[in-house]
């Protein structure tokens, strides 16, 4: 659309003097043939201050050092070229510019000018610089990582939790440390691709000496402009102490604090689970209740720390007789159970043989040799409707009829 002859008439400093933008127009050579107020304002120099100097007396000599916009942008095809630098301003301050330089030609083609418009990008220069140190002197492990899971940058504290140096570190893919995980694999995954925005998983790492680091990993993806992942924010923080204790918990919740053993609810659980796969498996699930005999006699006269490396003795005899995959459990007070899964009654009676001859042995304690003896019941099923309660009871009968028999 043509100008109008009031629109031709406008005054074109009037304009850029009173633009917010800070504006300069150099000639071809970079030396300054304009510059607006916005400018000055942001340097803190008059306007006749500015013109008289070479543009790079403003210009952070760090930074100045082989910058050469004039050249770029004259060579350059769009015309077009942007450069981030520090500036000097009149009061000392240090500042940071974002400035965009574009080439003004004739109607032949021929470059005439060429204009400038800065931008004061100190705030998010600091911004950044801030967000540097704190990734840097992270206390917990802290990297960058591209849109396909591999690390860009990684802070001292990672480094040094899984102890490779910083180019190692970026050097490895973080897949190269990991062991088998599906489930932390598809929740990281879930992040990259765009589909949940941050997840924390707990998983395993392989240090360099060779030995597993336990970590909470959370990770946070930073969207680009159309929702994608641009990059990634991860945070590695150790918790092998925590984990031991969760796992000393639960050991504790499932096992017999004297013995070692399954306590009952252990117990209740892997006999359950061998019912259940009876019908896909087959075989036998045989259990064996194991009484100790005289084993208050034995606290009564030799008293209850005996009695106690009594029962730590045939729980050890008892572990020491059970195949491989069998469950040996403290029933309670006196009594043990072994659940095995066999392939015919035969081999749950020859197991029975087994576990009744380990358990015919003299243990010392404080002093005293005693005598561990006990009775064997067995029960067996290859029927996976009757209940863990029934087989149970089951082999307590049978242990009472041993227990008489030997009596008689």
């Amino acid at each position: 659309m043509p100008l109008s002859g009031d629109q031709d008439r406008i005054p074109w400093r009037v304009v850029c003097d009173q633009a917010a933008s800070a504006m300069t127009v150099l000639d071809l050579e970079g030396r300054f043939l304009y510059v607006n107020r916005a400018l000055c304002r942001l340097l803190g120099y008059e306007r006749d201050e500015i013109v008289e100097h070479h543009r790079h007396h403003y210009i952070h000599p760090d930074d100045a050092v082989g910058l050469d916009m004039i050249g770029e942008v004259l060579a350059e095809p769009s015309g077009e070229v942007s450069h981030e630098f520090r500036c000097v301003c009149a009061d000392g301050r240090v500042i940071w510019l974002l400035l965009s330089a574009s080439v003004i030609r004739d109607d032949e083609d021929r470059p005439l000018c060429i204009v400038t418009h800065a931008q004061d990008i100190t705030e998010r220069h600091e911004s950044n610089d801030r967000w540097q140190q704190t990734f840097a002197n992270a206390p917990i492990g802290m990297a960058l990582l591209d849109a396909h899971g591999v690390w860009t940058e990684v802070n001292a504290a990672l480094c040094e939790l899984l102890g490779y140096s910083h180019d190692e570190l970026v050097d490895l893919d973080p897949t190269d440390l990991t062991y088998p995980d599906e489930e932390a694999s598809a929740a990281f995954a879930d992040v990259f691709e765009g589909r949940i925005d941050r997840v924390s998983v707990e998983t395993r790492y392989r240090h360099k000496a060779g030995y597993p680091v336990w970590l909470l990993i959370r990770v946070s993806a930073v969207p680009g402009p159309e929702g994608a992942p641009v990059y990634v924010i991860g945070q590695y923080e150790e918790i092998g102490d925590r984990r031991m204790s969760d796992e000393h918990l639960a050991h504790l919740a499932l096992h017999d604090p004297l013995t070692g053993l399954a306590n009952r609810a252990l117990l209740a659980d892997r006999l359950d689970h061998a019912l259940a796969e009876l019908p896909r498996d087959g075989g036998v699930v045989a259990v064996m209740l194991v009484d100790l005999d005289k084993l208050k006699e034995t606290n009564d006269r030799h008293g209850h720390a005996v009695g106690d490396q009594l029962l730590i003795s045939a729980g050890d005899a008892l572990l020491h007789a059970a195949r491989t995959g069998d469950t040996v459990a403290r029933f309670g007070g006196d009594e043990f159970v072994v659940v095995s899964r066999v392939p015919d009654l035969a081999t749950a009676e020859a197991l029975r043989d087994r576990v009744e001859k380990c358990l015919k042995t003299d243990v010392v304690a404080s002093g005293c040799r005693v005598s561990l003896q006990a009775s064997v019941g067995l029960a067996t099923t290859t029927f996976p409707t009757l209940s863990r309660v029934e087989l149970l009871d089951a082999a307590d009968r049978d242990m009472y009829v041993r227990k008489a028999r030997s009596r008689g």
